[in-house]
Formats: C-alpha cells, structure tokens, sequence
C-alpha cells in the first residue's frame, strides 16, 4: 500500500488514488533513499514538507549550490546516489554546477529539479522560470531524463539511480514538470509502477590475462609505485588495497581524499616524498586515480627522466591512454581486481628491492624532521604552519574526525601537513579544484556519518558557502568551522596605487568571521595564536556545539596561487613610465 493515498468516491464506487508527490516519495524510499538535500521553493515547496512528513530527512539548505556539493559527497560517502532537489531555471542552474563537480569526480549524485510546463516552454512563450533543463544539463552530466506522466515516476528514478552509481559514477539529472506532481492515478496501479532498483553497480570482473599481466610488469620494476586515487577510497575496498599493498611491499603515494586508507604514518607512505618517488620510479600501478592534471597527465619535469611503465585500474576502459601509454591495463572495480591481485600475490611475490625502499624511506624521514620545526612554532599572529601543526595534532587524537579542505595556501598545505589515518576521512575540492565546497560537505559529512567535522577554510573559500554555517546550527551539527583569516585572497597585503579602492584580493581588514557563527548562536572564537586556536578546536570537538573559530594568520602569509601559481598566466610586458 502506498503510503500517503487518498481516496474519491463516485455512485456506487470507491477507489483509492494517488498522484505525483506521493510516487516521488515512494520511489525515493522503496530505493533506501532516506535524505534529500534541498532550497525549498516553486513547484518544489509541498514535494519537500511530504518526504519529510513521511520519515525522509529533507535539509534545507541557503543556497542550491551547497545542497549539491552536500548530495554529492554523500554518494561518495555512502556509495548510494545523494539527492539534491531545486526549484526550476535559476535553482536548477546553481544545482547544476555541484552536478557537474559530481560528474567530473565520479560522486553518484541525484539532481532532481522541477521545472515549467513543456507546452509552454517548447514554444517559448514566457512561462514562469521557462527553462528547457533537459537540454542544458545534459552536456553536464552522465545522464538526463525527464519524467511526463505520473506512471513513469518509477522508471525514471530508477534509471536516474542505475545511470547514476553503475559503471563509473557520475551525476544525473531528474527533470520534473510542476504538472506531474499534481496528476493523479489509481494507488493499485502506482505501486506497481514502482521499481526497486536490484544489483544497480554489479561488479566488473577483471579478466585473468590483464591480472597476469599487470603483476608481470609489476614485479619487473626495480623502483615501483603505487598511487591510491580518490576512486578507490570510494570503492571501500580497503581490507583489500591495504593487504595488496602490504603483501606486495610497494611503496604508496595517496592522492588528497585516498589518505587515510592506509594511515599517512604507514612504513610504505610516501606522502612525505612525493616528489622523489614520482621522479624515480620506474612501474607506477595507478588504483583508482587518473593522470589529469593533478599528476601532471603522467609526464613532464615532475615525472623526472626516469623511463615509466604505467599499470592502471579503472572501470571506465577509455579512461586508459588518456594521457601516456599504458602497459598494462586492467578494466574492473576496484575491489574485483584488487582481490584478483591479492590471489595471485599467493602464489609467492618478491618485493621490492630494499634499495629502493630504504630510499624512500630515508628521503621522507629527511622531509617529515625539516617540516616539524615550522608546524611547532607559537607565533601570533599565526602562519600557516603553526596552525596547521595544531590541526595535525587534533586529528591524531580524533582519528574518526571527518577533516574537509578547501582554499589556495589553505588546501595545498594542509594536504601536505595533516596526516590522516581512516578512509574517507579527508574530503576536499577534488579534480576541479573549485572553491565552495566546504559547508556543503561539512553539514553532509555530519549527517551521513554522525562523527564530528573539521573544517579548514581559507577566508575567500569560505565566502562562497558562508552563509551556510545559518544551516550548520539550525540542525545542530557537530561542525566546528576553522577559518584561516589573512585579510584576503593569497594574501591581504596587495595594493591598490591606481585609486582608493581596495586591491582587488584584499578583504576588509580585521574580519570577525566568529561573530557570523554566534549570531545564529553557535559558539565564535577569535584565535590569534596557535594555543588558543587548540584550546578552541578541542573544546568544540569534545562539546559538539556549531563551533567557527577566526584563526587570524599573518597577512603576508601566502603565496600568489598557492601551488599551483604556474597555471596562472602573466603578463610579459612592462608598465610604460
């Protein structure tokens, strides 16, 4: 029986019915879709109160851009499709860009947006928000469906389910007319229009001949390497990578959001030389990670002058030679593979020689004893470094600490600094590198996972999802918000000589960002030191209160671009005098 169905009487008969809004609901729960992330609004308003009424948890975000990055780390999180809900044409743009991020970081995400009636929009004649959705998300997206007709409601979801978490996840867009909801049909007949979604992600079994062939190449290297992508911390194959990776005693280097899946502390970790072992290694066996730009596309200065065979695990077989040859490729989930390495591995393995292991070993010692001194020092105000040494510290002593990381100086050195030691515990901009991220992941981290959040914020990464900490305390969340306050984009020190307006990355000077979190009473800490910024993160990690620390760091601190300054082009010509 449907749960919300209603019933109309005629002479001499009764039937029960149902419409749009209630089929909606029920598909969504028939397929173990508890929570909706979502701006209320027109045609969406009622779709909204009746999930919640019927158990779903529906959040309402400030901002339809922060409900989609809240719905898309969710499918990373949990392996299921997050959903976002917006209202039509200027929601379903700003919804639009978080389904796009979900697509290019393989996040299995839902965009569910209502929009203006087809026979209006088909002919342009002005409807209210008049949209043709369908068109514009398609290029940005693994898929797009529009559902008509309220017996079609299930089959559309679960398309949009199936489409979304098979094969390589991605986003979907789910485009519903405001006549659907209202359109009305015998209860009988929806329920049986409902299709729960069975085996949405089979496994994909690697073939046994590129199983051999990728552990012949393997064990042919004298300086091998394995790096560990954001995909296959998704995969929660964990048990699996970290015997592959023990048993083959190969040294790894994890990408931002695969640390953790072994512990950054790891005897084999790399982290702390990437640089080296990108250089040298001579096999590099890439689980779950692309050579985008993030790996310098597996060539160039970075890469060094060592020649490299590179092995590549991925579900998606055109993903392979995207950027240099690979040797050996093996098409298959993660843990299909992996498991099919770890039986092989049986059979005997050598590993690598010690040589090259002590090598590694020897250069990220040297690296972590040059780094510590400046994560230990108590200046005020603060640099980078002796911030992040306490954050360092305060995710050691809570290790299930959901750490979230956005910004330029603010995200390329906490990635570097703060060790993390659980999977799926550092969530970050990802392969775009966008800004805005941070309390979209944050609020959905705390609800899909129930363990305290850590925010590390750059000041201008902060401005684009501020308004959100509103939200934060609104549902209570065990959020505490760090921001990283210099004054300004980079850094607050640029100036403006050719009039009095700022220069165009200086902030207001002074900024009190804790006072934005007390006046939607969570609790505000102004920290102007390392140790009030500990005493301050603790204290919010034991309390569990909404907690944003304004951690005020050196305006000088920072660099133009962060690390990645040499994708910012400049001039070649001088000022003429």
């Amino acid at each position: 029986m449907l749960n919300t169905a209603t019933k109309s009487e005629a002479p001499g008969t009764e039937q029960e019915l149902t419409d749009g809004f209630h089929l909606v609901i029920d598909a969504l729960k028939l397929n173990g879709i508890n929570t909706i992330y979502n701006v209320p609004g027109i045609p969406i308003t009622d779709l909204g109160r009746m999930a919640q009424a019927a158990g779903i948890r529906v959040i309402s975000f400030r901002h339809e851009q922060n409900a989609g990055y809240a719905a898309g780390i969710a499918g990373f999180l949990t392996k299921k499709p997050g959903v976002c809900l917006t209202v039509s044409a200027p929601g379903f743009l700003n919804g639009l860009t978080a389904l796009a991020h979900a697509t290019t970081n393989c996040y299995p995400m839902i965009l569910i947006s209502g929009s203006s009636e087809r026979e209006i929009v088909d002919l342009q004649q002005g409807d209210y928000e008049e949209m043709d959705q369908l068109a514009i998300a398609k290029p940005l997206c693994k898929a797009a469906y529009r559902v008509l007709h309220a017996q079609d409601i299930g089959i559309g979801l679960a398309r949009a389910i199936r489409a979304a978490v098979s094969g390589r996840p991605g986003g979907v867009y789910l485009d519903l007319p405001a006549k659907l909801f209202g359109q009305v049909m015998n209860a009988d007949a929806g329920q049986k229009s409902l299709v729960k979604v069975i085996d949405a992600a089979p496994s994909q079994i690697p073939s046994p001949a590129s199983v051999k062939r990728a552990l012949d190449v393997l064990k042919s290297a004298k300086r091998p390497l394995i790096i560990l992508g954001k995909g296959a911390a998704y995969a929660q194959a964990d048990e699996e990578i970290k015997s592959f990776v023990e048993k083959s005693g190969v040294p790894f280097l994890p990408m931002s959001m695969a640390k953790g899946l072994l512990p950054d502390t790891h005897p084999q970790c790399a982290g702390a030389a990437r640089s080296t072992v990108l250089k040298e290694s001579d096999v590099v066996l890439l689980i779950g990670a692309r050579l985008n730009w993030l790996l310098s596309h597996g060539k160039g200065k970075s890469w060094g002058e060592a020649p490299k065979k590179f092995i590549q695990i991925d579900i998606e077989p055109r993903e392979m030679d995207s950027n240099v040859e690979i040797v050996a490729p093996v098409v298959g989930d993660i843990g299909s593979v992996v498991s099919a390495f770890n039986q092989a591995l049986a059979s005997g393995w050598t590993t690598p020689p010690t040589e090259w292991t002590n090598a590694v070993s020897t250069k990220r010692e040297e690296n972590v004893a040059k780094m510590a001194p400046k994560l230990m020092n108590n200046k005020s105000p603060m640099d980078y470094h002796g911030a992040l040494g306490v954050l360092k510290n305060v995710i050691k002593e809570y290790p299930d600490a959901i750490l979230v990381n956005e910004g330029a100086n603010t995200l390329d050195l906490a990635r570097g600094v703060i060790d993390m030691y659980k999977p799926r515990k550092r969530l970050d901009v990802g392969t775009w590198g966008v800004m805005g991220i941070g309390m979209g992941q944050a609020i959905a981290a705390a609800l899909e996972t129930g363990n305290p959040v850590l925010a590390v914020e750059g000041d201008s990464a902060f401005g684009f999802s501020g308004m959100e900490v509103e939200t934060i305390c609104r549902y209570n969340l065990p959020i505490c918000v760090v921001i990283f306050n210099n004054d300004g984009i980079y850094r607050g020190t640029d100036v403006n000589s050719a009039n009095s307006d700022p220069a165009t990355t200086v902030f207001v000077k002074g900024a009190r960002y804790d006072k934005m979190m007390e006046a939607f009473g969570g609790v505000g800490v102004n920290a102007t030191s390392p140790d009030e910024l500990k005493r301050a993160v603790n204290e919010a990690i034991k309390s569990g209160k909404p907690t944003l620390i304004n951690a005020v760091i050196d305006p000088a601190a920072g660099s133009e671009s962060g690390r990645i300054g040499n994708l910012n082009p400049q001039s070649v010509l001088q000022k003429k005098k």
